[in-house]
């Protein structure tokens, strides 16, 4: 099993990014290693968070990457990774969901 180091997956967020969008590298790399911060804190819990729809319109989501219920399972293949979305259990619609990185907004306070 390959696993990536944090920093890989940090920089490969900020990559897609700085690629999909007219954003500088700074600003890139600032959203990434706040995506990397929002799945660290999924991991232990539900973190409320936003992130831009593709309609246009803003989502507010519960989401956890821990304490997902029985008999439910994730998507997981042998294929890499893709560092173009996020997924994650919505804790309010009780089913997995996924955000394009790009359309990131922020973590609730």
């Amino acid at each position: 099993m390959n696993k990536t180091s944090f920093r890989t997956r940090v920089m490969s967020y900020a990559h897609h990014i700085f690629e999909s969008t007219t954003v500088n590298w700074s600003t890139a790399l600032k959203k990434a290693w706040t995506l990397y911060r929002l799945a660290k804190m999924m991991r232990k819990g539900v973190v409320k968070f936003f992130y831009e729809k593709v309609d246009g319109s803003a989502r507010v989501a519960y989401g956890t990457l821990c304490d997902i219920p029985a008999g439910v399972t994730a998507r997981r293949s042998a294929k890499a990774p893709s560092y173009g979305t996020m997924c994650y259990w919505d804790t309010k619609k009780q089913a997995f969901r996924s955000f394009r990185v790009e359309n990131f907004i922020a973590i609730a306070v």
